[in-house]
């Protein structure tokens, strides 16, 4: 109990300090763009993580995802919402956009599990360049010029919140019934369709609730940005997500949060080198993925992410392994 009085402290005292930098000025806004800039890349690497981590499965297209996710969040702001009062009508934007990556998701995913292996990779990557095809070739939204007309509604405390709703709801996800079944199918899916796992169920959820995500984070981008068009959500921007992803670690959300962080931040103090910066950060994954495979925090977890009734069994099941081996050397 003492713990979730101390992370809800936190919490509340972390939206607080969001919202005061902006009111007071405290922080730089070009600083202030950046940690934005962070937040949305959190949210898009922790939906990922569900999917190549926690599953196990090799999803690439993750910027088709979030163009959705942008797009549809868009239209509904200067088209559909009116625009008197459009700042109360944004919680409903970004939901929106978010529910239509999630139907996009829903349709890629049930052709897609039907096989097995790396057929998701292909699928995936298929998807974002047709996702990145037809927005070029639709005038209502542009073509390739692309779409603009939303006001600057994505602020620090938004992406704030947005961020603490994706760690808490896929915390919560990945310890439950079906981020049982995503840790087994990742460890052997044969095993987990004997034992009664409805494996296609597991993956189609996980799917979905990775795809809204990501559409989330877009509608966040496109609101930030002011202006979005196809080529911001090609192949590039999926791999700069995958990047993060294997950075961080795999099946952590506490190494989704570490591998955004540092992307972002590297990414941002090389900027004055050009394109030399695109050339480090695939060379450090490649030294990673050489002398780490598992990423900085692959398969671990903060304390303060873990439920209370987990950590304890984790714990005693410490203490067990450690009372043999003590007994052994006496």
């Amino acid at each position: 109990m003492n713990m979730r009085w101390t992370i809800g402290v936190g919490l509340l005292a972390g939206f607080g300090l969001c919202w005061a930098i902006p009111h007071y000025e405290w922080l730089d806004p070009y600083v202030q763009l950046v940690l934005m800039y962070l937040g949305i890349n959190i949210i898009l690497t922790a939906s990922l993580n569900l999917v190549n981590g926690y599953m196990g499965e090799f999803s690439v297209g993750h910027a088709g995802f979030m163009a959705v996710g942008a797009y549809v969040a868009s239209i509904l702001t200067v088209l559909v919402f009116p625009e008197e009062g459009s700042a109360y009508y944004f919680p409903l934007a970004i939901m929106g956009g978010g529910l239509g990556a999630a139907a996009t998701g829903l349709i890629v995913s049930i052709p897609s599990f039907r096989a097995r292996g790396d057929y998701l990779a292909i699928v995936t990557l298929a998807f974002n360049m047709i996702v990145k095809s037809v927005l070029e070739n639709l005038e209502v939204v542009g073509g390739p010029r692309g779409f603009m007309g939303m006001e600057q509604l994505t602020t620090l405390p938004w992406v704030y919140v947005w961020v603490v709703i994706t760690i808490w709801i896929l915390r919560n996800l990945v310890y439950s019934k079906y981020g049982r079944g995503m840790a087994a199918i990742r460890e052997d899916e044969i095993v987990c369709d004997l034992c009664g796992v409805h494996t296609r169920r597991v993956k189609i959820s996980a799917f979905l609730v990775s795809a809204f995500f990501a559409g989330v984070a877009g509608g966040l981008y496109a609101h930030l940005l002011q202006f979005i068009n196809p080529r911001m959500f090609d192949i590039l921007k999926s791999t700069e997500v995958l990047i993060m992803l294997y950075l961080g670690g795999m099946a952590s959300l506490g190494g989704s949060m570490i591998g955004a962080t540092i992307y972002t931040v590297v990414m941002e103090v090389l900027r004055a080198q050009g394109g030399f910066r695109m050339v480090l950060m695939p060379l450090l994954l490649i030294f990673l993925m050489l002398f780490r495979p598992r990423g900085i925090f692959g398969l671990k977890e903060f304390s303060w992410l873990i439920p209370w009734r987990d950590l304890l069994l984790m714990r005693q099941l410490r203490t067990r392994k450690e009372v043999p081996r003590a007994s052994a050397e006496g």
